[in-house]
């Protein structure tokens, strides 16, 4: 048999954790094209199908499970060799890919993200924004980001920005057209137009408030339900509500007076974001100086 290339090993493994070419392709750089050929030329050589494949799915054969078995201890022993030699660099090199969601990611951004790239010019950075919680391993990412509470439990959390912390913003234009009072109270909310935010599930924020210990938790009324804080926060400008965002998100146009702040007395800070991987792993040292780097602007312990 003719000798196997490290390029045909990692498609087989990415198309395995992505069940799909084109996902497997986005993570290696490569066309689907390309990668449906390295894997095509592995199964002739070998004279064994790897995949199942239908226009909707890809998943492993047999064949394919036991073979995937036997490499992967090899290719991660291969990879931790290669992230080792990497050390010996000035400077860490490859790709750093992070799954987070889109609000976590602008949040990290500014500043780790480009102190990060302008730090180290011989690394890429790939931030892949999802709603839905991943398993980030199993689909082939360094790290992911989310709040604290969301981290799972067997993750190393390395917090990654202040506690976050919400606001019920509208615009100027949405109290005169509406000749509504500005909320007191959390359950004024009930009275007026709010732009209601869905979980990538299907289900619909509640928004929550605390004061002085008393905690309140409001299913809000309205027209207009979006699953994109960009959208919301453009809604809430067109005058279409209130909405429960961010402080980092709104708070620029607060400051302008395009925003009105309602109930800031009722908004407690948060859980912080945590950028989070498993610590069972090798850890590549593109992460660990992107860890560096987190704990210059965020000085706080991690959770092992």
């Amino acid at each position: 048999m003719s000798r196997t290339g490290l390029t045909e090993l990692s498609a087989v493994t990415a198309v395995a954790a992505h069940r799909s070419f084109r996902g497997a392709a986005a993570e290696l750089g490569m066309s689907p094209s390309a990668l449906s050929h390295a894997v095509a030329a592995l199964e002739q050589r070998m004279g064994v199908r790897l995949f199942h494949r239908t226009t909707r799915s890809v998943s492993l054969t047999e064949a394919g499970e036991q073979f995937l078995a036997r490499v992967t201890p090899a290719l991660r022993e291969i990879s931790a060799a290669m992230e080792d030699a990497n050390l010996h660099r000035e400077t860490p090199a490859g790709t750093l890919r992070i799954n987070a969601s889109e609000g976590a990611a602008l949040e990290l951004m500014q500043p780790v993200a480009y102190a990060f790239l302008a730090r180290y010019p011989d690394m890429k950075l790939d931030i892949v924004t999802e709603g839905r919680l991943v398993d980030i391993v199993a689909e082939g990412f360094d790290a992911g980001v989310r709040v604290l509470d969301m981290v799972p439990q067997d993750m190393i959390a390395v917090p990654c920005s202040r506690p976050v912390r919400f606001a019920v913003v509208a615009s100027p234009e949405y109290f005169t057209r509406t000749k509504k009072r500005r909320p007191k109270v959390p359950d004024d909310l009930l009275a007026h137009e709010c732009i209601r935010a869905r979980y990538s599930s299907g289900g619909v924020y509640k928004w929550d408030f605390e004061k002085r210990g008393e905690r309140i938790q409001i299913d809000v009324k309205g027209a207009l339900t979006l699953d994109n804080h960009h959208l919301m926060l453009d809604a809430a400008l067109n005058g279409a509500g209130l909405a429960w965002l961010s402080e980092w998100a709104v708070g620029k146009d607060i400051a302008s007076g395009r925003l009105v702040r309602v109930l800031e007395d009722w908004s407690p800070p948060g859980p912080r974001l945590c950028l989070y991987y498993p610590g069972h792993r090798h850890v590549p040292a593109g992460l660990r100086a992107f860890i560096d780097i987190i704990r210059e602007f965020n000085p706080a312990p991690a959770r092992a």
